[in-house]
């Protein structure tokens, strides 16, 4: 059964049970019915039932603590105290890791343009730190462009006294992140600071939603576990499995004259699919939305989200094919789908 609700295309929420899978076949194992529906309590203390979607997308403060987890450098913006620039913004290219509560902490030259500035600025004053998946000191692999999530900190930076509970902790975070570390972090000449949020704002991609985080979500937020092998999760599809995309689109998405499929994204929850095809009744048109494909069960591993993604793959095929398992139920009808951006150009 399909529940539309707004553009969620297939809405289902889990029940007990297990789905056993293997290509050539479907093992279905106790009770395999993922229900469109879920149970609240009533004011009357009765219960009743509401459609309730499943959560197959990461809440933006996670997905900002993930795109400053992942990343190790990113782009620092002072105010310039340069004679004939005095005011503008200045960019430097800066390693730096977070700390336990997300805060980034950066390991500065005070003979380094930016720590100038900083200095002369004085306590309190605002910097902006900008980090983005796929820059060259990421471990989430070659940089694509405006395609990417990225993420602004913008807070105050203050100095770090080797007196800091986590004064140990840090030094050993960043010697681990940055190999050079240990050469300099004794200098007299380097210090730590620490930038604390004041404002976030995450960006998910080119033509994606963008929004503010506040910094106490942000601060309790958790980095998807799949981030650091996302990358190469999405490229080894995008390489190696076309006709799987193709299939999926068609079959599980219910796009007509697929063009192209490409995926853009891939968490715990789901992988987002950029989707192109062509309209019905003008085929020179192509129309490029944006579908979100998520797991049935949050995945704690590459390998378990490599078999989630099996699993649709094979749906697709199965139900291009006129398979069925038994009881009238169609493969695919029961993966959670979620339509978030569509093409409305005409």
């Amino acid at each position: 059964m399909r529940v539309i609700a707004l553009l969620v295309l297939s809405a289902v929420s889990f029940e007990n049970g297990v789905v056993g899978f293997s290509y050539g076949s479907i093992n279905k194992c106790s009770s395999t019915r993922l229900a469109a529906a879920s149970v609240v309590e009533a004011v009357n203390g009765s219960t009743e039932k509401a459609s309730m979607p499943p959560t197959i997308r990461l809440n933006v403060p996670e997905k900002a603590r993930t795109v400053s987890s992942v990343c190790t450098s990113g782009t620092l913006c002072t105010s310039s105290y340069m004679d004939d620039i005095q005011g503008a913004p200045f960019g430097s290219f800066v390693d730096y890791v977070l700390d336990d509560h997300g805060n980034p902490v950066l390991l500065m030259n005070e003979m380094s343009m930016h720590t100038v500035n900083i200095q002369k600025a004085g306590a309190g004053s605002l910097v902006t730190l900008f980090a983005q998946l796929g820059g060259p000191t990421t471990s989430s692999g070659p940089a694509q462009g405006q395609d990417v999530s990225r993420c602004s900190i913008t807070g105050t930076i203050e100095k770090i006294e080797s007196t800091a509970e986590d004064w140990d902790a840090l030094r050993m975070r960043y010697g681990i992140a940055h190999s050079y570390a240990d050469q300099v972090m004794d200098s007299p000449k380097f210090h730590f600071y620490r930038l604390t949020p004041t404002k976030i704002y995450f960006v998910g991609g080119f033509g994606v939603s963008s929004e503010w985080v506040p910094p106490e979500e942000y601060k309790k937020a958790t980095p998807d576990i799949l981030a650091k092998d996302a990358s190469s999760i999405m490229g080894r599809l995008n390489r190696d499995h076309d006709e799987d995309l193709m299939l999926t689109a068609a079959e599980i998405l219910s796009v007509k004259e697929v063009e192209k499929v490409r995926v853009t994204g891939v968490d715990r929850l789901g992988m987002d699919l950029r989707v192109t095809s062509r309209m019905p009744r003008r085929k020179n048109k192509l129309l490029t939305d944006e579908f979100r494909v998520g797991f049935r069960i949050p995945v704690i591993s590459v390998e378990d989200a490599k078999s989630e993604i099996l699993k649709v793959f094979q749906e697709a095929w199965e139900k291009k094919n006129g398979v069925t398992w038994g009881d009238d139920e169609v493969p695919g009808a029961d993966v959670p789908v979620l339509k978030t951006a569509e093409d409305n150009l005409m």
